[in-house]
């Protein structure tokens, strides 16, 4: 049995607000004569303007959605329509669901099987490479020039640590180094490629260095943006980010501090760079991340994963360059450990909504390699998201104090990080902090926070900044999500 959303947890889902408005205009009793939820699943048919209704129904479990209607938005009006039905308890319990909402589930656990059996062959690919890597086959043997199946079933040569130089791949980082003409290739794509990212974070230190010395005055945003520009010529896609963010920097409110703040990061970043040989594996490999060096989506899956009871905590969307990122906050019950789920889309295409603010999932979760490892990737959900003998809905929090000492840690290990995901209970808001924490200029007068508050210690998931905090998600007395 999942536990039911609050009003607030389902309008969240809504991709615009547009879609929030008329769903609103469809959670009508009238309008699905067909309704019922069994637990799991919540279904009905919804009377649009032609004769045949739209059949429309989520699966809560994770949750996913479907509807007849010819709508391109994800999830539609319909879904959201019926999901604020459920929240108000104005859905009936059935014993069973309709033949097309089974056929339905049925699909989609035959596409979750098949998933699952390719990161298990993913995994045991890993593992067997992992093996030769070490030198030694199965039979004990050096593995020098074995042969290993791939992942498409093809054939790989058995991997070597690369070692760390100029223009290597730098401590930390596993190369593939195969015999043939094709690792030759591949190597020396690798090399040609540090060695324009050197010489382009060369250049990066000597233009830091004269903005120090003429003064933060004198850069402009068309200095800013030739450099950056010059940076992705130069295969450093991250730092180019860093720089383009510049321009926001400067039209800040006490901008002097914050842009310096940002050059001395650039430089730190540059400098980590140049030295990497001399890091240790996990910081060499962020400071490659950071930088712009990829990591694949299949060698994230290959990492070990730990299981916990997720508690969703809040998302953000943000829009840049006609892509929109979706960040969404995670925090393990048992492990406390924080996490972040990001994806991307077009504007105006729909974003991954399969995490609910408030809800809790058990689920694996594989984090990309890095000093502080935050960001995630859901390797495996098990079902049922939360029962109601699982935990509650208020995920475990910390005092201020506690978070302050967790955040400090993690700039400890990774300096260029901003943002953390935060629990903090047992705190009072006011129009400037939280518990004595600053809020992000743009957060502040959280009216909505005070109110729910009343004067009265509560517990707050906020994503912490250099700038600030900024409030994601609170509980009333009830236990009740309140989105912020």
């Amino acid at each position: 049995m999942i536990e039911r959303w609050s009003r607030d947890q389902v309008l969240a889902l809504a991709p615009d607000a547009s879609s929030r408005k008329a769903a609103q205009g469809v959670a009508t009793p009238a309008k699905w004569p067909v309704r019922g939820h069994t637990g799991m699943v919540v279904y009905g048919e919804c009377r649009g303007s032609g004769s045949t209704p739209y059949l429309a129904c989520v699966d809560l479990s994770e949750p996913a959605y479907r509807c007849s209607c010819p709508s391109r938005k994800f999830p539609c009006k319909h879904a959201l329509g019926l999901l604020l039905l459920w929240s108000d308890e104005a859905i009936p319990a059935e014993a069973g669901a309709p033949q097309w909402v089974t056929e339905w589930l049925d699909s989609r656990a035959e596409r979750a099987a098949k998933s699952a059996a390719r990161s298990a062959a993913r995994a045991a690919t890993a593992a067997a490479a992992d093996t030769t890597a070490d030198g030694q086959t199965a039979d004990g043997q050096t593995a020098a020039g074995a042969t290993l199946a791939g992942p498409d079933g093809g054939s790989s040569v058995g991997g070597v640590e690369a070692s760390s130089d100029a223009g290597g791949a730098g401590s930390g980082a596993r190369q593939v180094s195969g015999g043939g003409r094709g690792g030759s290739r591949a190597s020396g794509a690798e090399s040609l490629r540090h060695g324009r990212v050197a010489a382009g974070l060369a250049e990066l230190e000597r233009w830091l260095a004269d903005q120090v010395r003429q003064g933060l005055a004198v850069a402009a945003e068309h200095d800013w943006e030739g450099l950056a520009k010059r940076l992705i010529d130069a295969q450093a896609p991250g730092v180019a980010g860093m720089v383009s963010r510049l321009a926001r920097v400067r039209a800040e409110e006490g901008w002097p501090g914050r842009l310096l703040e940002e050059y001395a990061l650039l430089n730190l970043l540059a400098v980590a760079y140049r030295r990497r040989a001399e890091l240790p594996p996990d910081l060499a490999r962020t400071v490659l991340i950071r930088v712009g060096f990829p990591v694949t989506k299949e060698e994230v899956l290959t990492e070990p994963v730990v299981r916990d009871v997720w508690h969703v905590l809040g998302r953000r969307d943000e829009t840049q360059d006609r892509l929109t990122a979706r960040r969404v906050w995670l925090r393990g019950r048992r492990t406390r450990r924080a996490a972040l789920i990001l994806s991307f889309a077009p504007q105006g295409q729909p974003l991954d909504a399969s995490l609910v603010t408030g809800t809790a999932v058990d689920a694996d979760l594989a984090y990309y390699p890095g000093a502080a490892p935050l960001r995630a990737l859901v390797a495996t959900r098990h079902t049922p998201a939360m029962s109601a003998e699982g935990p509650g809905p208020v995920p475990p929090g910390m005092t201020p104090a506690e978070a302050l000492d967790e955040v400090a840690r993690a700039l400890a290990e990774d300096p260029w990080t901003e943002s953390w995901p935060l629990v903090l209970t047992g705190v009072i808001p006011d129009r400037r902090t939280i518990g004595g924490l600053p809020l992000h200029p743009r957060a502040h007068d959280p009216w909505r926070l005070i109110a729910v508050s009343g004067g009265h210690p509560l517990t707050v998931a906020a994503e912490w900044t250099p700038a600030g905090l900024r409030p994601l998600t609170t509980w009333d007395d009830e236990g009740t999500t309140v989105i912020l």
